[in-house]
């Protein structure tokens, strides 16, 4: 496994599957062109940008291509690293046919063509996972009261806005957003500064 400090941004549920047997981070799919009108996911995208960095792995085809100049411009105050997957004829298993331009898209590249795409730019196996990272959980988040409590939605949305965060986040958002920019320590104490001055309201 590879960890990386940045988020990995990718098109669609299967390429952040497969990507995830390989690389340690906080995975987001754009949903292909929904990312276009999907104005929460780009504040996330664009604040996990300057935060930390993106990588962006999209298909090679002209579909990948429009993603990731749109991410680029969304984006422009961040730090992106673009890796290009080779342009390889064929279809994943689970579909029918190929695409419209017929090449694989990147939930159907082998672990070692994904790997040697990360390492041409700049990303490879010195990053390896010698120790796990302490995650925040959706336990966490409940007994927290952030998540399948009475008013979580409301001191979610609470919580983002002390935190500068985008707010209006489903659960899962949230919990995949503070994990790609807060360690655990960091994040709990945060939330303690945050119930402070909930208290003195």
């Amino acid at each position: 496994m590879i960890r990386l400090s940045q988020a990995v941004i990718v098109e669609g549920k299967y390429d952040k599957i497969t990507l995830e047997n390989i690389i340690d981070a906080t995975i987001i799919a754009t949903n292909g062109f929904a990312i276009f009108k999907d104005t929460e996911k780009r504040e996330l995208i664009r604040l996990l940008a300057q935060k930390h960095g993106i990588v962006v792995i999209t298909d090679s085809d002209s579909a990948g291509a429009v993603i990731r100049s749109h991410l680029k411009q969304i984006c422009h105050e961040g730090s992106i690293i673009n890796v290009y997957v080779p342009q390889l004829i064929g279809k994943e298993k689970r579909k029918n046919k190929s695409s419209k331009e017929g090449f694989l898209g990147v939930e159907g590249m082998s672990q070692q063509t994904l790997i040697d795409a990360l390492a041409r730019s700049g990303i490879t196996g010195s990053d390896i996972v010698t120790k796990s990272v302490r995650k925040i959980t959706k336990t966490d988040m409940y007994a927290l009261g952030l998540s399948g409590r009475e008013n979580s939605a409301q001191k979610r949305q609470n919580l983002a806005l002390y935190l500068n965060l985008p707010t209006n986040m489903s659960g899962n958002a949230f919990l995949d957003c503070i994990n790609a920019i807060f360690e655990y320590d960091e994040f709990f104490k945060a939330v303690e500064l945050w119930q402070q001055e909930e208290g003195k309201r």
